[in-house]
């Protein structure tokens, strides 16, 4: 039912209670029912009859039309989001589009390039289609959760056995910047949810300390056993970011240094992705800077 209809709806029926209390008892000194032999009773019901009839048409079409308005305003609404997350996509695909046009084409135009460059080419090449690749898987993720959240298929997770995977799959990474993980989950973290979107939420977390924490720095996974759900944090001690920019860090393409994080690779929605995966299995995230420096990630996940 919509909120008009559920406004007239109520209205009506405290106006119909009144009305029948008000008809009943119209004197004070009654204390209870008594039969309708009063023709000034009979006149009481017909006149609120046409008051209500009156009160519930107006009401009505009020309740249609602000039915309407909130139905027009949220499809301006949903309208404007589609509009901007499709010029978002369609500048994050130019840019490795480009990439590999260029490279490829600039190796077909010269066939006597020395086989150094056209390797070069080639490898460069390849990052970029990896990046695309990475890009369109995020927005499958992302479009699962918005349009089709039934076909995720739930099942028991054991947290602790999958974040261990993932730091085994980026530990060239991590060894190639100089960052130390620490990770204090304990075992047997057992979570019923989407292993997908699981893997998603402590995969980007992790990437995204990798790539923006800075070398040499430190990433602490810890866990809080409560009664009901986990809570997690996920925190790193690098340079962290601008207050301004933390209640934005959620939101689809945005960037804190747009240049700085196409070159390092990320696609720009994998924190979006980490808030809807958080909230669709229940939880609640947040992001706060570290007083001695660095991000902060807090999250539950119900047992």
């Amino acid at each position: 039912m919509s909120e008009g209809k559920k406004m007239w709806l109520s209205v009506m029926v405290l106006f119909f209670f009144y009305a029948a209390f008000f008809i009943i008892f119209d004197d004070f000194d009654r204390r209870s029912a008594e039969p309708l032999i009063e023709s000034r009773d009979w006149h009481l019901i017909l006149g609120a009859g046409i008051v209500m009839t009156f009160l519930g048409f107006m009401l009505y079409r009020y309740a249609k039309r602000m039915d309407e308005r909130i139905s027009r305003d949220q499809a301006a609404k949903e309208n404007l989001m589609r509009r901007e997350l499709t010029q978002n996509i369609a500048h994050e695909l130019k840019t490795p589009v480009a990439s590999i046009l260029g490279f490829t084409d600039t190796i077909l135009e010269n066939p006597g390039i020395s086989m150094e460059i056209r390797q070069q080419f080639v490898e460069r090449t390849n990052a970029q289609a990896r990046r695309l690749t990475a890009l369109l898987q995020d927005l499958s993720t992302l479009n699962k959760m918005d349009y089709a959240p039934d076909l995720l298929v739930m099942e028991r997770v054991d947290v602790s056995v999958l974040v261990a995977d993932i730091i085994k799959e980026i530990s060239i990474p991590l060894e190639k910047r100089q960052m130390k993980l620490n990770n204090c989950l304990q075992q047997g973290i057992w979570v019923t949810g989407n292993w997908s979107l699981l893997y998603s939420i402590f995969r980007n977390l992790i990437t995204n300390a990798i790539l923006y924490a800075g070398t040499g720095t430190t990433i602490d996974i810890s866990v809080q056993n409560r009664e009901n759900d986990w809570l997690f944090t996920v925190s790193d001690n690098g340079v962290g970011v601008s207050p301004e920019h933390l209640p934005r860090l959620f939101e689809r393409f945005y960037r804190v240094d747009k240049g700085r994080s196409r070159s390092l690779g990320g696609t720009g929605l994998g924190l979006s992705i980490v808030k809807n995966a958080v909230l669709w299995h229940g939880g609640t995230i947040s992001v706060s800077n570290n007083p001695d420096g660095g991000l902060c990630f807090v999250f539950n996940l119900p047992k």
